[in-house]
């Protein structure tokens, strides 16, 4: 893969650069932690700006209000909004890189045109309803039950970790249509409006002092056949694209945002007393700076892959492992540094305490999060590596 910008593409991070410049600024800062309904209103509302200016969904088909662009343009705009700052997409993160890849790849054209086109304008949020108190690692365990009656499927059961389930639209569901199969056989992919009655969302906080995980809780919720994606009982097919999506090219403007971390390391290094001078600290720095462009490598391959073969890379779960783990490191060595700082999550004596302290807590949920990284390295050595499985072990 050639990593040389083309003529077109000179073209296209100049003036997406030129565009940065002057609308980052303009949105402003984001609300207050905490404010729910005014975040979602500064993520949507930077969501509709990038599709009015033409770069929501760069990748996306034409049909479904895309750009249909090259791969190359796709990472020119990760680098580009990560170097000039620019608002994360936050609340639509969950449409943007699971739900509307997701529906791309095994979605009815009814519901593409439904929903792709609403989630580039910013106009739903979606959040995932796949985690259980019980089934996390092992999600094919997972016991929410949707029995069909005529055209509607009845869903009962509880959801964990769904990240700002409290402010969406619509929520990506997997549950189980039939009790009587195999454990990875029996599921279903379904797409459950947030409204509906018998949704019932409680906001979980977290060591950070963050509310943006939730659980849901399905009362006798009525979820329409229509919004099933992909067959009856084919669920887990359909949720592994999701996850490997997920697990992949989801991570990329995540990994070009390491660098700023890194960046803010080293300026907090250099205010230190003697913490520059320290040879053995610049070469840690070095290492990590040299071990986030190798990964930023490895997404670009695998976004090629999935742009090339019109699916999500396998590779990805080597990106979500390495990622997940050097981003941990990255917020130890921040704490290192902050030193007697890091015990406030508050900024204090003119130090960064907050953002450093928020960025490694927020980190160590990464190794589990998504597939833990013990899954991951299973799914790297049989489905990547092509390894032998590990024998089961059964009870005597």
């Amino acid at each position: 893969m050639d990593l040389r910008d083309s003529a077109s593409d000179t073209r296209f991070r100049r003036a997406l650069r030129a565009w940065l410049e002057t609308e980052v600024p303009r949105h402003g800062a984001p609300p207050p932690p905490g404010d729910w309904a005014a975040r979602r209103r500064y993520d949507t509302d930077w969501q509709r700006k990038l599709h009015v200016a033409g770069f929501a969904g760069l990748s996306w088909p034409e049909e479904y209000g895309g750009r249909g662009a090259a791969l190359s343009e796709q990472l020119i705009f990760y680098e580009e909004t990560a170097r000039a700052g620019a608002p994360y997409i936050g609340a639509n993160f969950i449409g943007m890189m699971h739900g509307g890849p997701t529906l791309i790849a095994e979605g009815t054209p009814e519901q593409k045109a439904f929903h792709l086109p609403a989630i580039l304008r910013g106009e739903y949020v979606w959040c995932q309803g796949f985690s259980e108190p019980g089934a996390g690692s092992d999600l094919a365990a997972l016991q929410t039950r949707a029995l069909r009656e005529g055209d509607f499927y009845v869903v009962e059961g509880h959801k964990i970790w769904s990240t700002r389930a409290h402010v969406a639209d619509y929520c990506e569901l997997l549950v189980r249509t039939d009790p009587d199969a195999s454990k990875h056989g029996g599921l279903s992919w379904l797409i459950l409006p947030m409204g509906e009655p018998g949704v019932e969302v409680r906001p979980l906080e977290t060591l950070a002092g963050d509310s943006h995980f939730c659980e849901i809780f399905l009362n006798g919720v009525r979820v329409p056949v229509g919004n099933r994606v992909g067959e009856e009982n084919d669920g887990w097919r359909v949720a592994n694209v999701t996850l490997r999506i997920e697990r992949g090219t989801a991570f990329a403007q995540h990994v070009i945002s390491m660098r700023t971390q890194l960046q803010g390391i080293a300026t907090l290094a250099r205010k230190r007393e003697g913490a520059w001078a320290d040879p053995a600290l610049r070469g840690r720095l070095g290492a990590l700076e040299a071990r986030v462009g190798a990964l930023w490598r490895l997404t670009q391959m695998g976004v090629s892959e999935a742009r090339r073969t019109g699916g999500a890379a396998l590779a990805g779960s080597a990106v979500k492992l390495h990622y997940s783990e050097l981003y941990q490191e990255i917020g130890e060595l921040g704490l290192q540094l902050l030193g007697r700082g890091a015990l406030c999550r508050e900024d204090v004596a003119g130090l960064p305490s907050a953002e450093m302290l928020h960025d490694y807590l927020w980190s160590l949920q990464f190794t589990i999060s998504g597939g833990t990284s013990q899954v991951q390295r299973n799914i790297i050595g049989e489905r990547v590596l092509g390894l032998p499985r590990e024998p089961r072990w059964e009870p005597r």
